[in-house]
């Protein structure tokens, strides 16, 4: 694996960057499918 690393400098970097990548897709993806509460003090339909 040394070798690889040794023919090829900027791999590891891609492949830090390839993770970072994938666990911001990861973080944004898990977020955004929480679970909705429906709150009746923030009903848009409610009259002000």
């Amino acid at each position: 694996m040394s070798e690889l690393f040794d023919e090829y400098p900027m791999l590891i970097f891609a492949l830090e960057a390839l993770a970072a990548l994938a666990l911001l897709v990861f973080i944004v993806v898990w977020t955004m499918s929480g679970r909705k509460k429906s709150d009746p003090t923030r009903d848009s339909s409610a009259p002000r």
